[in-house]
């Protein structure tokens, strides 16, 4: 019933979508060149031969299935692979970072005529659904052609799974067209079979599995002349208000820690010159990179408003608070710090990592702060003890080396799916 109902309100409501899909465009949250994607328009031609559909939601979702594409096309090099994702964002990191010969294209809007003009045109063998984003459309349109479908790293929140029992039918609908769900952990496999998925079964999380962010040679060592031997920490994939509380962190350590330069990576980095402006409000000296401002001696506050390059400054910086995990809630993907060897300190609302958050206090592997003093405190012990810094970084790589082996964990639970048509 509830599924009956949403599908004729997305085919009713043509106008209004139309009318939203616009307003995206002109605020640039959608791509003006290849807009027709999200009408279900494809954008290149289907290649011959069987084809695996993987999506995710955005970047994060994205840059965990890469090591997965690549063993895909080293193991079933038979296999043609179409990544879809939904934002501007994750589309210009696939195109930098997409394996070659495999095809981006973005996910359709879901209505009902998008949908099948989307599976009419790729015509699946295989789809592979990262997350937690389900579509019904998409969903169940898949499913009524008999496709395979495997969820991947699925996650349920807390708050998903409040709202998810509230519909108890459409999640059991959505979830039984999955011949296989897999939970990044146990307690995301307990949630998805008890809102209706027939096999579920959690094998490790997919984010372990990613490889060190790159970073550009280059822009390594004219950074590191930049900021020539300064203390120096990072707040990494930041939300509104967690900005202003490294600015008061700044002003409070620079005279203990002369020479002080702290590093701010906003999630949006759209959000840069208003960040700026209230630095700047504050007294600080920030410098900008999306205005192509540079380090100087005077600069207390470097402003990196740039996506793709939180592997430079990962590299450059021993101290790394993530973001989303004070002011915000839900947390950013702390094992990309990690895996380069990073100090991390995050504060207690990483709900959406919590299992990941729980392996690091549990190896003395990482900080948690509970509130602004607590990180202050936090940044300040760690500048006034390198010894203890390098141990905790070193800690945190080895949590995330060890748990590398998810990916070969699902490699084979898919390899089943794989085999079966060829």
């Amino acid at each position: 019933m509830m599924f009956f109902l949403y599908r004729s309100i997305t085919t009713l409501t043509h106008p209004l979508i139309r009318f939203y899909l616009s307003r995206r465009l002109a605020s640039g949250k959608e791509d003006r060149v290849r807009f027709n994607e999200r009408l279900g328009i494809a954008g290149v031609l289907r290649p011959e031969g069987k084809l695996v559909w993987v999506h995710a939601a955005s970047v994060g979702e994205s840059l965990s299935l890469l090591p997965l594409i690549e063993r895909l096309q080293a193991e079933f090099s038979d296999w043609n692979i179409l990544l879809t994702t939904g934002t501007v964002t994750s589309a210009a990191l696939m195109a930098e970072r997409l394996p070659k010969g495999a095809i981006h294209q973005f996910v359709p809007v879901d209505r009902a005529a998008y949908v099948a003009r989307f599976l009419n045109h790729w015509s699946p063998d295989l789809v592979l659904w990262a997350e937690s984003e389900f579509w019904p459309n998409l969903i169940i349109r898949s499913a009524a052609k008999n496709l395979p479908m495997v969820l991947l790293n699925g996650r349920v929140s807390n708050k998903s799974y409040s709202n998810w029992r509230r519909f108890p039918g459409l999640i059991k609908k959505l979830l039984g067209a999955f011949s296989l769900c897999l939970g990044q952990t146990n307690i995301d496999a307990a949630r998805l079979s008890d809102l209706g998925a027939e096999h579920a079964k959690s094998v490790g999380n997919l984010k372990f599995a990613a490889p060190p962010l790159p970073a550009d040679a280059l822009a390594i060592d004219i950074f590191t002349a930049q900021i020539d031997g300064r203390p120096c920490w990072l707040a990494s994939s930041t939300h509104k208000g967690e900005e202003e509380i490294v600015g008061k962190i700044h002003l409070s350590l620079k005279e203990k820690h002369p020479g002080l330069l702290s590093i701010i990576v906003p999630r949006h980095p759209g959000r840069g010159i208003e960040i700026a402006a209230g630095l700047q409000a504050m007294g600080l000296n920030t410098a900008l990179r999306s205005a192509g401002e540079i380090i100087t001696a005077d600069t207390d506050i470097y402003l990196a408003d740039t996506m793709g390059e939180l592997g430079l400054f990962y590299r450059l910086t021993p101290i790394v608070f993530i973001g989303k995990s004070l002011v915000a809630s839900g947390g950013q993907n702390p094992l990309e710090a990690a895996r380069l060897g990073c100090t991390i300190v995050f504060g207690p609302n990483m709900t959406n990592f919590a299992e990941i958050t729980d392996t690091f206090i549990k190896n003395k592997a990482g900080l948690e702060i509970v509130d602004e003093a607590g990180l202050r405190d936090a940044i300040d012990h760690l500048l006034e003890h390198p010894d203890e810094c390098l141990r905790l970084g070193q800690a945190a790589a080895r949590v995330a080396d060890n748990e590398a082996g998810v990916l070969d964990a699902v490699m084979e639970q898919l390899s089943p799916y794989l085999k079966e048509k060829n």
